[in-house]
């Protein structure tokens, strides 16, 4: 078996990690979407339309 050399593997690591915090990252900021529309919902007259004039 041929092995790998050491910088493929530390840049192999390096964007394995980095999809992983991004994919973090995403769920995050898609739970914090779901909340500020969910508190947007809740207030009183949040389904008026905006006044314009």
């Amino acid at each position: 078996m041929t092995a790998i050399p050491k910088e493929y593997l530390l840049l192999f690591n390096a964007v394995t990690d980095t999809e992983r915090a991004l994919s973090q990252l995403r769920e995050t900021l898609l739970e914090a979407q779901r909340q500020a529309e969910e508190l947007f919902l809740e207030e009183p007259g949040s389904a008026d339309p905006p006044c314009q004039g």
